[in-house]
């Protein structure tokens, strides 16, 4: 057996976020727009922003190939590991992002923190995960049936603002 070397763990994730990229690109035929990789101080990124007529989403991407997940409202237990804190690392990221993006709005910018998870065998979600969402990559689509909370105008000027670099030296 091969011993893991220094940039596995980035290279699988990179593949994972590659994966869900994927699936929310095809989000665009639907009125929505896909940034990756949004760059943020600090040397930590958020992995997609999802703008569209259903909202402001931060998504975050975990790549577990062959793994059972089970996540709940403060913790993700993956396999038989330890607790690790998915939940609330979401909820700050989108915290993060209202937050950025509000500097730079005249309007209030709700943003959904999204938790997904690729390659997994089997995703059990707890019941009290509040305003989460947490999806496995083949349902990330779901979200493209979301309408109603943001106007045209708005999308188009959360997506300016969201693509110019300056709305997120201070995030």
């Amino acid at each position: 057996m091969r011993r893991p070397v220094r940039g596995d763990s980035w290279r699988k994730g990179l593949a994972g976020e590659r994966r869900v990229g994927t699936e929310l690109n095809r989000l665009g035929r639907y009125g929505w727009h896909v940034l990756h990789s949004v760059p943020l101080p600090r040397e930590v990124d958020i992995d997609h922003l999802l703008i569209g007529p259903g909202g402001v989403f931060s998504v975050n991407t975990k790549h577990h190939p062959g793994r059972t997940v089970r996540v709940g409202d403060t913790a993700a237990t993956v396999g038989q590991g330890p607790p690790r804190p998915y939940p609330p690392k979401s909820r700050a990221e989108a915290r993060r992002v209202r937050v950025a993006l509000e500097r730079h709005c005249d309007f209030p910018v709700p943003v959904q923190p999204v938790l997904v998870f690729v390659g997994v065998t089997a995703l059990t979600v707890d019941p009290d995960v509040g305003d989460l969402r947490v999806y496995q990559d083949r349902q990330i689509s779901a979200l493209g049936s979301l309408t109603g909370t943001l106007s045209p105008a708005h999308v188009a000027h959360l997506f300016a603002t969201a693509r110019d670099r300056r709305a997120w030296l201070d995030a």
